[in-house]
């Protein structure tokens, strides 16, 4: 049939124009984004899948920045343990020469006085972000949680929790030592005088009760020295799962961004060929 008033052809041709116009133009969105699927028109269930796979992506590179953090804070605690051992072990040295009849029990003790300022000064000043888990407020909590990752089903933050009490060194009100009798390891009272509280300066070790005094404090810091080691190891045990945790949210993430690639990514080579 043919009609002076609709010409069908033209009708025809213009909705293949139409059509082929429509497909340059989604054509070249591809290429200019790289993306097939741009936003919710597209394919609302793929973008979707992977708006969510970004949130959850998000996270994860949140949780990496924590365990970096979390890491460098251990490393401060666990360079002030190390520095705390070496001035224990000095006194340590020092009992066991004041053992000796005729040792200069007023030199030794001012020795030990500069070991407590170093005891003292290791532990107030290590400090990473506000946290300070070698001298540390009467109140504050027994466990400090850290964040290891983020469960995106759960919709909930996983952490690990660390035992401040195994590398607190020193009880702390308002930010100051607090002194003898408190309870870290170096001040904690006991059966025994605390280290920090160790003076020989008035002993004799002719005198049977003076002597006595001598092992206690030998005992005294030997224990410290136990505490501080076992506090240390703890510290090395939780880096060592953070490093393995760290690990795992890197290949996790990168699993999660291969995923929304295949769900929203544009094949190239196909576009442009399309294109053409």
């Amino acid at each position: 049939m043919s009609s002076i008033n609709t010409n069908l052809s033209a009708m025809t041709a213009l909705q293949s124009l139409k059509t082929t116009q429509n497909a340059l133009s989604k054509t070249q969105g591809q290429i200019s984004t790289g993306l097939r699927v741009g936003e919710a028109s597209h394919n609302a269930s793929y973008w979707s899948i992977a708006t969510q796979m970004k949130s959850d992506n998000g996270a994860l590179s949140a949780v990496k920045d924590s365990i970096s953090q979390s890491k460098a804070m251990i490393d401060t605690f666990s360079s002030a343990l190390d520095k705390t051992l070496v001035y224990l072990n000095k006194m340590k040295e020092g009992l066991v020469a004041a053992s000796q009849p005729g040792a200069d029990m007023a030199a030794i003790q001012t020795e030990f006085k500069a070991n407590i300022e170093g005891l003292k000064s290791a532990a107030s000043s290590a400090s990473f972000n506000g946290q300070n888990w070698l001298a540390v407020d009467g109140a504050a909590p027994a466990n400090v949680n850290l964040v290891t990752s983020y469960d995106g089903n759960a919709k909930k933050v996983n952490t690990l929790g660390i035992d401040v009490s195994k590398t607190q060194l020193f009880q702390t009100t308002a930010g100051a030592i607090t002194g003898v009798g408190s309870g870290g390891i170096l001040d904690k009272a006991g059966a025994n005088a605390s280290v920090v509280g160790i003076d020989i300066s008035g002993l004799d070790m002719s005198v049977a009760a003076d002597a006595t005094t001598m092992a206690a404090y030998l005992v005294t810091v030997d224990t410290a020295i136990e505490a501080v080691t076992t506090g240390s190891a703890t510290l090395g045990a939780n880096k060592a799962l953070l490093e393995t945790q760290e690990s795992f949210i890197g290949v996790l993430s990168d699993s999660l961004t291969a995923g929304v690639s295949a769900f929203v990514d544009a094949d190239m080579n196909e576009a442009s060929t399309r294109l053409q």
